[in-house]
């Protein structure tokens, strides 16, 4: 018999069902419901073009809980018109938003019990469930209206290098710890109305399983700025930062608090609701974790994400620390320590140089044989069309140094050049001197020339992967799951690679390594010129 791993992902834009063949190591399945355009969705409140319920001040990013119930119902809806055998589903994992959070009241254990009870499938979640929550929004990564908060939390622990030795982090304004006080202090009534705190991957184990008080994985909670990142514990330290001055202090944030548990762990099975409604059998529901630490499952080493912003995921040891405050530390969906940076200035900033050229989005011909003819770190190119986290710096204007200014060959090479080379030179302080390949996913991995000069910038083979989703390394972390509760050996890389190829290992050429080398160093103090 068939036995499949499904793979939710709860993200800002959908909810995406990923189903993999355990034992064939097959994707069977892919799904994505869009919450702006399918209507069973896109009618709780949220601003089409944003995704967000409109917020009430700058810096506000909240979605509606209801929004995430109802695409549960969508999709396994869709996914049973489409002729899947839903008994064959033997775990569900879940990847949720990091950050995001849910304040659930004191009706929620009991409502959330109910779909355990026979007979409700002729409802639906959101008229069994919907009154759960203390709170009517759920506040999401996005969010940045707490920047009090964070400072208030990071002075009570001591400043900052005793916030990132005890959480990994250095108080970022989206993590869940900085919310939760600014909400305690807006609105203390429905801060001491709240009974449990998930997070959002948390959140839809729990409805799943019909269990409001099911754990927070430790891969998620590295996000919270709430968690002994070393001991994987909540810090008493941390709360105690958090709840100062909010109702009930220390004791009262604890309770709401769920317990720790591995990533990769069962917490319950599947509730009846579902198996009435959908014809689900023996399914087990692993913990869930993050969308960063979901996609990070699919590559044991360093990961490279290359997208609207670039995402660097470099394997550690558990014990590294970015004490510049600019990375995180995070564990994977199946338990490994990473380092995490985001650079927000990605690839959307080369589109913006092309579109100087009077290229479109997706014209790459003519400024692939640009970059052809381009040699590598030829002069300085640089661009922040937006302010930066990674490293915090402002944005500036073009700035271009070295000869030949100002045609496509030079910009579109040097955008490219100084991208690259600023993902690499703030991850040094957590970056692993290895030769081992650095894995690259994204659009941009299909152009050799970019794959050249990251091989040459990094000093080491890059390997290049398909389309990496949070939902496929989900579906990764739930067959590990259940081999876990199963007692079965299992290899999470073994799988990884079945499903997602890899491409031929790109070696650095030498002359590039040795023009990078001298180009590096000019790149830093260039770009702190201008941006710090």
């Amino acid at each position: 018999m068939k036995r499949l791993s499904l793979g939710l992902d709860s993200s800002t834009q959908s909810m995406t069902g990923v189903l993999i063949d355990i034992d064939n190591g097959e994707i069977v399945y892919s799904k994505s419901l869009d919450y702006a355009s399918d209507p069973r969705l896109n009618c709780y409140g949220i601003n089409h073009k944003e995704y967000l319920v409109p917020p009430r001040e700058a810096g506000e990013a909240d979605q509606p809980p209801l929004m995430y119930i109802a695409s549960i119902d969508a999709l396994f809806e869709d996914m049973k018109k489409d002729g899947i055998d839903m008994s064959a589903i033997k775990v569900i994992n879940t990847s949720g938003q990091q950050h995001g959070h849910l304040y659930l009241n004191n009706k929620a254990k009991s409502l959330f019990s109910s779909l355990n009870d026979a007979g409700n499938d002729s409802g639906d979640l959101v008229s069994i469930i919907g009154s759960s929550f203390s709170y009517q929004t759920a506040p999401i990564w996005k969010t940045s209206n707490t920047e009090t908060q964070a400072n208030a939390i990071r002075e009570a622990v001591g400043g900052k290098d005793k916030m990132i030795m005890i959480s990994g982090s250095d108080s970022p304004l989206r993590f869940t710890g900085a919310v939760i006080r600014r909400v305690g202090e807006q609105f203390p009534q429905v801060y001491q109305q709240t009974e449990k705190i998930q997070l959002i991957s948390s959140f839809i184990p729990a409805v799943l399983c019909g269990n409001s008080e099911v754990p927070i994985d430790f891969g998620n909670a590295c996000g919270m700025s709430l968690m002994n990142y070393e001991q994987r514990n909540w810090s008493n330290t941390l709360i105690d930062a958090v709840s100062s001055s909010l109702p009930g202090g220390n004791s009262s944030l604890t309770a709401k608090l769920p317990d720790i548990t591995s990533p990769d762990s069962i917490v319950g099975s599947i509730a009846t609701y579902f198996k009435e409604k959908y014809g689900f059998n023996e399914c087990v529901i692993a913990a869930g974790s993050g969308d960063n630490p979901q996609t990070k499952v699919l590559i044991k080493g360093d990961l490279l994400s290359l997208g609207t912003s670039f995402v660097n995921m470099v394997a550690t040891d558990g014990t590294s620390y970015d004490m510049g405050g600019f990375a995180n530390a995070m564990y994977d969906g199946v338990g490994r320590p990473f380092m995490f940076g985001c650079r927000t200035n990605g690839a959307m900033v080369w589109d913006r140089v092309r579109a100087n050229y009077g290229l479109t989005k997706k014209d790459y011909k003519k400024a692939e044989e640009a970059l052809k003819s381009a040699p590598p770190a030829n002069g300085i190119f640089m661009w922040q069309v937006d302010n930066e986290s990674f490293p915090p710096s402002k944005k500036f204007d073009p700035v271009r140094i070295g000869s030949n200014t100002g045609s496509l060959e030079f910009d579109y090479s040097g955008i490219i050049d100084s991208s690259l080379a600023a993902v690499f030179t703030y991850s040094q302080a957590f970056a692993r001197k290895t030769s081992e390949p650095l894995y690259i996913t994204g659009g941009p991995t299909s152009s050799e020339g970019i794959m050249r000069r990251a091989a040459g910038i990094w000093g080491r083979p890059v390997v290049t992967i398909g389309s990496v989703g949070a939902g496929l390394g989900t579906a990764v972390a739930g067959a590990q799951a259940l081999s876990k509760h199963t007692k079965e050996s299992f290899d999470a890389e073994q799988l990884s690679a079945s499903v997602l190829p890899r491409g031929k290992a790109i070696n650095p050429i030498e002359d590039d390594v040795k023009k990078y080398k001298e180009y590096l160093p000019k790149f830093k103090e260039t770009f702190e010129k201008y941006a710090m």
